[in-house]
């Protein structure tokens, strides 16, 4: 059993930054995918951002479109942290974002479904004014 907490939200203008961080508070990150995700009062949970390990410290980084180039997850295996760096934020960033873990390897195309995230944490509100 996983349990994650995040950490890190808070309120910013539009072009600040924010970075969140999530630990696993027991069990391990092991290979398996970890990353963010988000959801906006009325709106579905979407994918920000997760990693896919490849062995040792090293990792691959996917990110949906929209925050591409803004934002920036990193994963440090050995301490079973991995943390979301935005910038640039704009009021559409306004969410709640949440850490998520898979229990199982998955395929790229598998990776922005939130179903196949085992593992969440209680989520870090991020409010963008404008």
């Amino acid at each position: 059993q996983v349990q994650l907490v995040e950490s890190g939200g808070g309120l910013v203008q539009a072009g600040g930054s924010l970075k969140l961080s999530c630990a696993a508070s027991s069990g391990t990150f092991s290979d398996y995918p970890v990353g963010w995700f988000r959801q906006a009062p009325g709106k579905e949970r979407e994918f920000v951002a997760t990693t896919r390990w490849l062995g040792g410290s090293a990792y691959n980084r996917y990110y949906t479109d929209s925050v591409r180039g803004r934002f920036t997850i990193s994963r440090d295996n050995a301490k079973n942290t991995v943390s979301l760096q935005m910038n640039s934020l704009r009021p559409e960033d306004t969410a709640i974002y949440y850490c998520a873990k898979s229990a199982s390897r998955l395929i790229v195309s598998s990776l922005s479904k939130p179903g196949n995230y085992d593992y969440w944490g209680q989520g870090t509100q991020v409010t963008v004014s404008s």
